[in-house]
């Protein structure tokens, strides 16, 4: 628990009482926030944030590294191959995000890396993390992930290897990296209104660590409750406390750089905030085997792409017709004439109700084991 307390708290602080030093040299390189004009279908009230620090991801992904090997090292608690998954996640996204700002930064567009670019960069961070993820067994035989697909744990029907090895590994790659791609580019989406994302991602999170320390609480190693009043309703999920300590710390980040990044923000976190966060997710849904359950935790993430879709799909099948008056939803409801606060204070309600009713279910469901 000590781990747990004192990687959020550091994590914290740092975000919160670092980042004005990280702004101002983020002023001294030139790094604002590059705008498009209405032409290009920007909401034109959104050219007043034109020049605002961006890449704040940055501060926040430093500060849960920071938070995390500290705390760590506090509670003697080791960094294991699971937190440090996590970590590559966050980082490895972050850093396709940082070229996507970079460019547009240095050209003063607001064109940086092209869809393919990013999936495609997207998706040699997640393919090592695939591989890493069957690989490093502890003593009880039980790997970071796992070759089942997962709602609340693993589903033993849902096999990824119940064919021929080769075809188990493609499908095993390909699912991993629809989570990863799918759940990073959920939250860049969302980025769109001050606060939104940063916001809805401490819940989401949140609720991840909460799922993690729970699995650590009942954790099952080969068949067998590790702790003795424990019953059949263990979970085997390789290093949850870590889990449950690496997300708390970003956790910890994300609520101190919501201090700056609230309306009206003193900084954006740019793509490379936004796809460290969707690597976080997508890292803490595998790992902790509750990838199908992703979808109701992180939903508020899955409304904001999903919006985005349905606009597309709407737009082809009635040849130039809009199903929103600009997507995704929340800039809908800006051009319908909400206030940004109203819009994102109401999103980080659904995005709360929807954590606690993921992290419900998770619990209903062990119930139903006990």
């Amino acid at each position: 628990m000590r781990s747990l307390l004192t990687a959020a708290a550091i994590s914290l602080a740092f975000t919160l009482f670092l980042t004005p030093v990280f702004l101002r040299l983020f002023r001294a390189w030139g790094w604002g926030q590059v705008i498009r004009t209405p032409e290009t279908g920007n909401n034109p009230r959104h050219g007043a944030k034109r020049g605002t620090p961006t890449m704040g991801g940055t501060i926040f992904i430093v500060g849960t590294i920071v938070g995390y090997f500290i705390g760590a090292y506090v509670g003697n608690n080791p960094p294991t191959i699971s937190g440090l998954m996590v970590l590559w996640l966050m980082v490895g996204f972050g850093v396709v995000g940082f070229i996507d700002d970079y460019l547009k930064v240095r050209s003063q567009r607001s064109l940086g890396l092209s869809g393919w670019r990013k999936v495609i960069g997207q998706v040699i961070v997640v393919v090592p993390f695939a591989v890493v993820g069957l690989s490093f067994p502890n003593l009880a035989g039980t790997t970071p992930a796992s070759p089942y697909v997962s709602v609340f744990r693993d589903v033993p029907i849902l096999y990824f290897f119940a064919l021929a090895p080769i075809i188990g590994w493609l499908i095993y790659l390909a699912w991993i990296m629809l989570i990863g791609v799918a759940a990073s580019n959920s939250v860049n989406v969302t980025d769109g209104l001050d606060g939104l994302a940063a916001g809805a991602g401490i819940f989401v999170v949140g609720a991840y660590s909460l799922i993690a320390f729970w699995q650590f609480n009942q954790a099952c190693a080969g068949g067998k409750v590790l702790q003795p009043d424990v019953q059949a309703g263990g979970y085997e999920v390789r290093d949850p406390f870590d889990l449950a300590i690496v997300s708390a710390a970003f956790v910890g980040a994300l609520v101190g750089f919501l201090w700056w990044n609230a309306p009206k923000a003193n900084v954006f976190m740019g793509d490379v905030g936004s796809m460290a966060i969707g690597g976080v997710i997508a890292a803490m849904a595998i790992l902790t085997r509750t990838e199908l359950l992703m979808v109701l935790v992180a939903g508020v993430y899955v409304i904001a792409s999903g919006s985005v879709i349905l606009q597309r799909l709407y737009f082809k099948l009635t040849r130039g017709r809009r199903l929103f008056l600009m997507s995704p939803l929340h800039h809908h409801l800006e051009m319908r004439g909400w206030s940004e606060v109203t819009i994102v204070v109401r999103m980080w309600i659904i995005a709360g109700l929807l954590a606690v009713s993921g992290v419900g279910l998770f619990y209903v469901e062990w119930l139903t084991r006990t």
